[in-house]
This record gives structure tokens, C-alpha cells and sequence, in this order.
């Protein structure tokens, strides 16, 4: 076949909402079935790592990044479109009418930068603050600072008759 890897380009389904990984899997089927491999090679629905931090419990959580969207790396032909928008859950290609418009090169660049994790917390500076665990454990202090790279908190405790700032880790600390 003429057709190679060079002539893939990405392109997005619109798909309803909360049926994005059943059409990747829906998709990843038929490209099986029907030995569509060298024409379809990825179908991929982004996500974002993201720690959301409760009660001094880490959850790590995946959040789709674009809600209602699937996208699929394939040279488009007539077969490729029939298979992708007869999915069960696809609404259609992203583009003017029914003609699908792929993805840009700096788009495609754009969803590859998105590896670093997020963490979610429930506390800010100024709030008080109980420590779960170590050896400041039952210490009650009020958050001075936060610093998201070491995913740790700053708080006063009094030591020897004056205030000393000390460092703590998310998970060692609960909002009050």
C-alpha cells in the first residue's frame, strides 16, 4: 500500500459527553476487526494527572482534558472516516461541515506539554491548619506559605519562647 505513517495526521471526534474512553475502546476494536492498523494507529482521549489532597489523604484523579472529545491519528480516507464516525457515541469529526480539519503541528506539540502533575488542595495561606502526623503531630499553626514544587506548607510553632517557621508536607496536614 501507498498509504505510510508520514500522511497520519491527528484529528478530533466530537463524541457525548462521558462516552469518550468507550469510544477509544469501540474504536481500538474495529481497528482490530478490521485490520486497520497501517491506516488508523492511535486513538487517544488526553488526560491530566491531577493529587487532589483531602483530609491529609493524596488521590491521585485523572480529569479529561477536552470533555467530549476523542482524538484519533489516522491518514483519512473514506474507509478511516466511515469506521470513526460510526462509532457508537461519535457525534462527528471537528471541522466545517463534515469535512474533518487535523490538527496543527503546534496543536498536536501544544497537548504533549501537559506531563506535569498537578496537585489539588484544600487549604490556602492564612487558614489554620492541625498536623496529622510526624513530629509535629497535634500541632495547631496558621499556613504562612505554600510551595507547590516540594508540595509542602509553612507554619510558626513556638519553640524555646519564640516563633520558629516550620516546613511540612501536604500529607502531614489537615485543614481546620
Amino acid at each position: 500500500m501507498a498509504d505510510t505513517n508520514s500522511e497520519a495526521r491527528w484529528y478530533v471526534a466530537h463524541t457525548y459527553s462521558g462516552y469518550e474512553n468507550k469510544v477509544k475502546v469501540d474504536i481500538e476494536k474495529t481497528i482490530e476487526n478490521r485490520n486497520l492498523q497501517d491506516q488508523i494507529f492511535e486513538v487517544s482521549v488526553p488526560v491530566q494527572s491531577t493529587v487532589e489532597l483531602k483530609n491529609g489523604v493524596e488521590k491521585k484523579i485523572d480529569k479529561k482534558i477536552f470533555p467530549g472529545y476523542v482524538l484519533v491519528h489516522m491518514i483519512m480516507n473514506e474507509e478511516t472516516w466511515y469506521v470513526v464516525r460510526n462509532t457508537r457515541g461519535v457525534t462527528g469529526f471537528v471541522g466545517p461541515g463534515s469535512k474533518p480539519v487535523p490538527l496543527s503541528d503546534e496543536e498536536v506539540a501544544m497537548l504533549g506539554s501537559r506531563e506535569e502533575q498537578d496537585v489539588v488542595i484544600n487549604f490556602s495561606e492564612g487558614d489554620t491548619i492541625v498536623v496529622v502526623s510526624g513530629a509535629w503531630k497535634d500541632t495547631v499553626g496558621v499556613i504562612k506559605a505554600i510551595n507547590p514544587s516540594k508540595r509542602s506548607v509553612t507554619i510558626n510553632v513556638e519553640m524555646f519562647g519564640r516563633e520558629t517557621p516550620v516546613e511540612l508536607s501536604y500529607v502531614e496536614v489537615k485543614k481546620l
